[in-house]
């Protein structure tokens, strides 16, 4: 394990006390690995839906219906991880110090159902399990484990893009998607069930994003929304992405 991975985990188990297994749940089947992975993606027109939901891929399908973006994943990441199994392509051994989880990913069938123009609402609590989904098709989980307890010892189970799968094989990010921010601090990592965008832990300027409110986001212009717009950051520390939902949540099953 890396310096960098070290000091990084450190800073996140500093910031809870004890942990329990994540909860949340889906209907499991076979798994393809990311080396075979599709990487087709159903690409909306600027007519219709905002150039975010142009950055979807990994197999992600995105639609509209009527007033709601439906966006249609297998949350198979498309990375590597000591998850996939050995014998699956897509599988490499545990990092130093990792402690593997029993699970495994496993193909799932989820839909998320999101605002296509989200509007602010009395912020509320994010559920266990999905949030939201990133553009990789993986879905996105709060600060917390089973039981709402912090993920203090939950932590040490996630593979060096900080993922793991959940009891029922659906493999999530709690915190900083490493994969996708290796891209850039400021990438745009995806959307929560309100249907406002999450960026990653910098500003398009490389500063430090502040004023954060309760919820970890804030109102400016970026590239994206250059007429300005809510987004939430990912932060070091809980609640990481999210720590309630700014807008009205849309819905998910699978």
């Amino acid at each position: 394990m890396t310096l960098a991975r070290l000091v990084q985990l450190a800073s996140i188990v500093a910031a809870a006390p004890v942990v329990a297994m994540c909860g949340g749940g889906s209907t499991a089947s076979s798994v393809t690995s990311p080396t075979a992975a599709a990487t087709t993606t159903t690409t909306p027109t600027a007519s219709t839906l905002t150039g975010i939901y142009a950055r979807f891929t990994n197999g992600v399908q995105v639609s509209l219906d009527g007033t709601t973006v439906v966006l249609r994943t297998t949350d198979v990441p498309d990375h590597m991880s000591p998850y996939f199994g050995a014998g699956n392509a897509g599988y490499e051994p545990p990092q130093a110090g990792m402690q593997v989880n029993p699970n495994r990913i496993a193909s799932q069938n989820i839909v998320l159902r999101v605002p296509l123009s989200p509007t602010a609402a009395s912020p509320s609590d994010t559920p266990l399990g999905p949030i939201g989904v990133a553009t990789n098709g993986v879905v996105l989980f709060n600060q917390y484990a089973a039981g709402r307890v912090p993920l203090t010892n939950e932590i040490f189970s996630f593979d060096r893009f900080n993922g793991h799968p959940s009891p029922s094989n659906q493999y999530h990010y709690h915190v900083e998607p490493l994969w996708l921010t290796a891209k850039g601090k400021t990438v745009f990592i995806g959307v929560l069930l309100d249907g406002l965008p999450v960026y990653g832990p910098q500003d398009e300027d490389g500063s430090t994003p502040a004023n954060l409110d309760g919820c970890n986001g804030h109102t400016h212009a970026t590239s994206d929304f250059p007429q300005g717009t809510y987004h939430y950051h990912i932060v070091p520390a809980p609640p990481y992405i999210a720590g309630c939902f700014h807008g009205a949540p849309g819905t998910v099953a699978g």
